[in-house]
């Protein structure tokens, strides 16, 4: 095989490839050996079809395939061998082609351009921690043991009232006459809180143990028996208790409740909790200083086929008028986001950046729990669009590389208090509305392009061809 580059423009390159008729009719020569016991014709023992009566019942279709097996694995190695990486999908044109011939095309392709990744080692950025005061902790603490209600039994002649805990067996009717579901048994009651039925709870202040209540309630829009929907039924009650509400006691067992080993452990633990519900939005903002940072490195030129693609995204589900009156603006977003891909790849690359198997799972994993109740649709998602658990995919690769940056460049390292992160991410989030007002709607977290950074798999990309306009057959097998 020879290579020579022909037609340097910038980034788009013209491969010239030769191949010389003796190695194609080498292939083709293996290619028949391959099919010869595997073809059955009348009057040939199976294995002994000689070579020219194979060519003449099988030619066209073994050298389309020879053909196409040629084209891919020259084109690969030519792109290795001058250490060219395409931009996109090669365009290829075959110039000499047949069988007994050479075999010549050009391997029209956009490289990608070198870029600059020293300066990462140097990138500064601001990393917080936030210093949790005691009484931001005691202060959680208190309002966790607030909605840890502790009941206590009441005296036999106390009235209920609202925010104590009554008990009570029932049974209802609806035009005098029982229904399914009318029975209640031990059925546990926080006045005010309205949780069985519109108005029942208020109908039982006052109620003392050992009393009957007759309560009246219309059933609800979402009550089985659909015949009943919007009837009023009447409860006739029977009052078992009535607890009223104790201040819970913050001690040792209070915090062992909540599984801590004492209340010293559960102050630690809420202070840690605090602390990480600040950290994810601020280690946010130290990753998007460093993207900033990283746009303001020069890459000469930007793959305009890239571009092309990218502002297709932009601007997907646009009108077309629209689209045109944004192009411009699409055009530098587009360029943008490519340079921070190209540059975030070329540093995974060089730092032999990988995602395991089990790193995805364990996004998928954290997925599910972000989304209680709806854990099968998550799953099925991922099962049903590998493209999804692809991007899923890049989106770990993406932060395994931020991390490892933010590990190299230099962190401005600042101890904040609760307040202060509570007004830097407010800020953020304010510059971050203002700035992309009338815009598509972003996330708060800044994105690099997905379509750029890509993990590099071992094997390298091949590139697709189209070896002739009409569709080669396979050798059929009888």
């Amino acid at each position: 095989m020879k290579v020579t580059v022909e037609n340097k423009k910038g980034l788009n390159k013209d491969l010239k490839i030769f191949i010389d008729k003796e190695t194609m009719n080498s292939y083709m020569d293996k290619k028949y050996e391959e099919i010869k016991g595997s073809v059955n014709l009348k009057g040939f023992r199976p294995g002994k079809v000689p070579k020219e009566i194979l060519k003449r019942q099988f030619g066209k279709a073994v050298f389309g395939e020879v053909l196409d097996k040629v084209l891919k694995e020259t084109s690969t190695k030519a792109l290795e061998e001058k250490k060219i990486k395409p931009a996109g999908q090669p365009k290829l044109d075959l110039k000499t082609y047949g069988e007994d011939k050479d075999l010549e095309y050009i391997l029209s392709v956009t490289e990608l351009p070198k870029v600059e990744i020293k300066s990462l080692e140097n990138i500064k950025f601001d990393e917080y921690t936030v210093k949790i005061e005691e009484s931001e902790t005691d202060k959680r603490i208190k309002e966790i043991a607030k909605n840890q209600p502790n009941f206590k039994e009441a005296s036999a002649d106390t009235k209920a009232k609202k925010g104590d805990l009554v008990s009570l067996d029932y049974n209802a009717t609806v035009d005098g006459k029982d229904f399914k579901g009318s029975e209640g048994k031990n059925t546990q009651l926080t006045l005010g809180k309205d949780l069985f039925l519109k108005g029942f709870d208020e109908q039982l202040i006052g109620v003392k143990k050992d009393d009957e209540k007759i309560v009246e309630a219309t059933l609800p829009e979402n009550f089985p028996e659909k015949e009943l929907v919007n009837k009023k039924a009447k409860f006739n009650c029977k009052i078992l208790s009535v607890k009223q509400s104790e201040e819970v006691k913050i001690d040792d067992d209070f915090a062992k409740n909540l599984g801590a080993k004492d209340l010293k452990d559960l102050k630690t633990l809420i202070s840690k909790q605090i602390n990480d519900e600040y950290k994810n939005s601020l280690d946010q903002l130290s990753k998007n200083q460093i993207l900033k940072e990283i746009e303001k490195i020069k890459v000469d030129e930007v793959p305009q086929n890239l571009v092309e693609e990218e502002v297709k995204i932009l601007s997907q589900g646009m009108p077309e008028e629209e689209a045109k009156k944004n192009k411009k603006n699409f055009e530098e977003k587009a360029k943008t986001r490519i340079k921070t891909g190209l540059i975030l790849n070329e540093f995974g690359e060089k730092n032999q950046i990988k995602v395991t198997e089990q790193e995805v799972q364990a996004e998928v994993q954290k997925q599910l729990r972000m989304m209680p109740g709806q854990e099968k649709m998550v799953m099925d998602f991922y099962q049903k669009n590998p493209s999804a658990l692809a991007s899923l995919r890049g989106t770990v690769y993406e932060e395994k590389i931020l991390n490892l940056i933010k590990e190299k460049g230099k962190a401005n390292k600042k101890e904040i208090s609760k307040g202060e992160a509570e007004k830097i991410l407010k800020e953020a989030h304010k510059h971050d509305h203002e700035l992309n007002n009338g815009e598509e709607k972003k996330e708060t977290k800044k994105k690099s392009p997905s379509i750029s950074v890509k993990e590099k798999k071992p094997t390298s990309k091949k590139a697709k061809s189209k070896p002739v306009a009409k569709k080669t057959k396979k050798v059929s097998k009888k």
